[in-house]
């Protein structure tokens, strides 16, 4: 499998986050998580629920950008999203602007929020996401401008905001890995902080390391991220992207 690109390898780090879910939504933001969570359901989590982005569940395994064609399993407005939120039954893959040792995700401003140098999309269903369910993050490029020591604001709650909060805001809080362009990052139990899990191949962890703005838990022996399998990638190429779009998104 040394012909796996880096775009391939990120994907199936995807679709391994979403290993043992179960019956629950899978919603990923951006190519190669969706590309990702596709794999999971095709392959060793066939319970997930796919949206077709409208208001529908959809069966079967269908190309990234495509329409939805396969059989419908579920009715999903609107409303019955926040019911499902509000219960814990959706792992949601999220991409932050910037990110701290904590896990809090800024997706709304750069710069002093009163009067912001940039603008972005607001917090969203941040706070209630990372909240409510299982969230994961992925980082196409992996920089100091993203992981950050201190995020401009916090729009998705980290371990130390949840714990401050109170069980209230522990409850249902899991913050669960965080891909990215060079690594897979979990976080340490006790402390709450990002933690290297695996590198992938060709990356080194003083790459990882000089690309991240704050100190990263690092356990003594960091291993390789897994290869895509035989199946996996042909699922990849023929199947769920066989446009190439993951190579947009991930050029290393």
């Amino acid at each position: 499998m040394s012909d796996a690109t880096r775009a391939e390898i990120c994907a199936v780090a995807c679709a391994d986050a979403y290993r043992h879910n179960g019956e629950i939504i899978a919603s990923a933001f951006g190519t190669v998580p969706a590309i990702g969570v596709r794999l999971a359901r095709h392959t060793f989590s066939p319970d997930l629920m796919l949206s077709d982005g409208e208001a529908t569940a959809v069966r079967g395994t269908w190309a990234v950008g495509a329409a939805a064609d396969g059989e419908i399993e579920a009715w999903l407005p609107f409303n019955q999203i926040f019911t499902l939120v509000w219960n814990g039954k959706r792992h949601i893959t999220m991409i932050p602007t910037q990110l701290d040792a904590f896990g809090n995700a800024n997706i709304s401003a750069i710069g002093d929020h009163a009067k912001p140098k940039v603008q972005l999309l607001g917090v969203r269903g941040a706070p209630g996401n990372s909240v409510y369910h299982p969230t994961s993050y992925w980082v196409p490029a992996h920089s100091t401008r993203v992981f950050v020591p201190e995020v401009d604001m916090v729009s998705g709650v980290g371990n130390d905001n949840a714990r401050a909060a109170g069980p209230s805001a522990q409850k249902h809080h899991d913050l669960r890995v965080v891909i990215t362009d060079l690594a897979v990052l979990d976080y340490e139990p006790d402390s709450g902080r990002l933690r290297l899990k695996s590198v992938h191949p060709g990356v080194g962890v003083d790459d990882v390391v000089a690309a991240t703005g704050f100190d990263l838990v690092i356990p003594d022996a960091v291993p390789e991220t897994r290869l895509p399998t035989a199946e996996e990638l042909d699922l990849i190429r023929t199947v769920i992207d066989p446009r190439s779009l993951r190579d947009l998104e991930v050029r290393a």
